[in-house]
C-alpha cells in the first residue's frame, strides 16, 4: 500500500502497488517514491526524465550565477618608495573591489634577508591602508627563505 498523489500534486489515497504502476502507465509516466521512510510510502506519478533534467538545469544555473574568486598578487620590495606604493596601494583596492582576494609578497634579495623588519612594517601599512576595504585572512608570515606574504580579503 502507498500514498499516490497525481501529476498535478493532487492527493489520489492509499492504493496498493500494482493499481499505483496502471495509473502511472495509463497517463503514460513513471512511479517516483519520493517518501519511503513515511507510513505508508508516498509514490508520485511524473515524468521522471523531465524532472531529472530539471534538476540539472538548476544545478547548472547554480553553478552559474557563483563567482569564483581569484587571488591576485601584489609584488613589493622591502625599499618601495611612497609613490610607487601609492600606486600599488590602488591596485589592491580596485581588485578589492571585484571581489578578488589579494595576495601581498615582499622580495628579499642579498643582505636585505638580514633584515626583515621593514618588510613587515611595509605589510603593516598596507593593511591599515586598506582596512576600510579588505581584511587581513593571513597574518605577515615568512613563506620562503626570501619571502615574506599576507593574504587580504574584501569585506
Amino acid at each position: 500500500m502507498v500514498r499516490l498523489i497525481s501529476p498535478e500534486g493532487k492527493q489520489l489515497g492509499i492504493v496498493s502497488i500494482e493499481e499505483a504502476l496502471n495509473v502511472a502507465r495509463e497517463e503514460g509516466l513513471d512511479l517516483v517514491e519520493v517518501a519511503p521512510n513515511s507510513e505508508p510510502p508516498v509514490c508520485r506519478i511524473m515524468d521522471y526524465g523531465k524532472f531529472k533534467y530539471q534538476a540539472s538545469k538548476k544545478v547548472q544555473e547554480a553553478r552559474k550565477k557563483s563567482k569564483a574568486f581569484q587571488v591576485k598578487e601584489i609584488k613589493l620590495r622591502p625599499h618601495t618608495e611612497d609613490h610607487d606604493l601609492g600606486f600599488k596601494i590602488r591596485s589592491i583596492r580596485k581588485f578589492l573591489e571585484k571581489k578578488n582576494r589579494v595576495k601581498v609578497s615582499v622580495f628579499f634579495r642579498g643582505r636585505e634577508l638580514a633584515y626583515m623588519e621593514p618588510g613587515f612594517a611595509l605589510l603593516k601599512r598596507v593593511a591599515e591602508e586598506v582596512e576600510d576595504q579588505g581584511a587581513v585572512e593571513e597574518a605577515p608570515r615568512r613563506e620562503a627563505r626570501n619571502r615574506i606574504t599576507m593574504v587580504i580579503v574584501p569585506k
